[in-house]
């Protein structure tokens, strides 16, 4: 993809067509979960049981990533990655063959490696390599599951396409606070241990996965120690609620990364469900609350002002997914699967929350995001 390619960016009308399939998936992908454990659903959506976390990574979070990433870019054919996401999702949903599903997963991943070349091209820096890194694991999951056509042997790479995007976000915000020398090479360290940990849980499961958990862990701190939330969560307003969406899904990263350690991450095991909801739920979507009211702006030109009700989906979804966690530990099946739904439900109402306050106006015509 060349960098002399004229900056010809995608209305932001045209791109609700391409949210709409991240909606799709993102409903198809709950849905399926709730199937797995019980709960009477769509026959379509039992039928995805066993493509869950293929609906939620890689073609959800796939499709929203590239999305935003393509936006940033400015470049159209940027947009051809969360349009290939997207089309993963619903061939997923269809029952289409794995070859079309993760063909097109694929595809939109060498976009997406395409995009983040030009970015590191335009400025190299820690954050734009990690980002680039993040990309390459999603592609590297990709095809994975596009050879092994077992979702669960690219779940590892899946959740480091997750966390390295988050990290890398969040490495370039915290450049405006001056990270000490060895801290920065803890950083660099632990992003090598977290690549290292999927590749080496390829060639030997167990211990590949407890490297990948333990660096999980080790991100957790570093993240608690050195980001920027901890001083914008002194502030007033949506700074203050971002901050504490950020240092919550800390908490819940370094959980995941303790339940790894003992085993959680491995296929079959009894906590198996704990570790990734933690990690998928806890961590990725307290970064997805705190971050929507900044995104949805910038992707679809929707103004989320800023409201303190935005602070009860995030209680809920802690609250719930302590449940679901603590049933998974517990091997109460019953519990798990309450939480579960309750889970699904606060998806629900974040969406809820954002809609009420994307229609009703700020108090006295003032921003109530300052």
């Amino acid at each position: 993809m060349p960098d002399a390619t004229p900056r010809r960016d995608l209305p932001p009308l045209a791109r609700l067509p391409l949210a709409a399939l991240a909606v799709v998936t993102l409903i198809g992908g709950v849905l399926s979960g709730l199937a797995r454990l019980g709960w009477t659903m769509p026959t379509w959506a039992v039928a995805a049981v066993g493509v869950h976390g293929a609906l939620m990574i890689s073609a959800f979070f796939g499709a929203v990533i590239s999305l935003e990433r393509a936006v940033a870019l400015g470049r159209r054919w940027a947009y051809q990655a969360p349009l290939a996401a997207g089309l993963a999702g619903v061939a997923l949903l269809t029952g289409a063959p794995t070859t079309v599903s993760a063909g097109l997963a694929v595809y939109a991943a060498i976009v997406m490696v395409a995009a983040n070349i030009l970015v590191i091209r335009q400025l190299t820096a820690t954050f734009t390599l990690v980002l680039g890194g993040g990309a390459l694991c999603w592609l590297a999951g990709n095809l994975v599951w596009l050879a092994t056509e077992m979702p669960a042997a690219a779940t590892p790479w899946w959740f480091a396409f997750l966390v390295l995007t988050i990290a890398g976000e969040r490495l370039e915000l915290s450049r405006f606070i001056p990270t000490p020398k060895p801290a920065q090479r803890v950083f660099t360290l632990i992003v090598v241990a977290i690549v290292a940990g999927c590749v080496f849980s390829v060639l030997d499961e167990t211990p590949g996965l407890a490297l990948f958990a333990g660096a999980l862990l080790a991100l957790s701190l570093w993240l608690l120690r050195y980001d920027i939330a901890w001083r914008n969560a002194r502030m007033n307003g949506l700074p203050r609620f971002i901050a504490l969406c950020l240092l919550s899904g800390y908490v819940w990263l370094a959980v995941a990364g303790g339940l790894g350690l003992a085993g959680g991450f491995s296929p079959g095991h009894p906590w198996r469900d704990g570790t990734l909801h933690a990690l998928g739920l806890g961590f990725v979507f307290s970064m997805v609350f705190g971050h929507a009211p900044i995104i949805l702006p910038a992707v679809a030109r929707i103004r989320i002002p800023y409201r303190p009700l935005l602070y009860l989906p995030l209680v809920a979804l802690h609250a719930t997914l302590l449940l679901r966690v603590a049933g998974g530990l517990a091997d109460d099946f019953e519990l798990r699967r309450c939480g579960a739904m309750a889970n699904a439900i606060v998806l629900v109402l974040f969406f809820l929350v954002l809609f009420v306050s994307a229609l009703m106006k700020p108090a006295d015509g003032k921003d109530a995001s300052r």
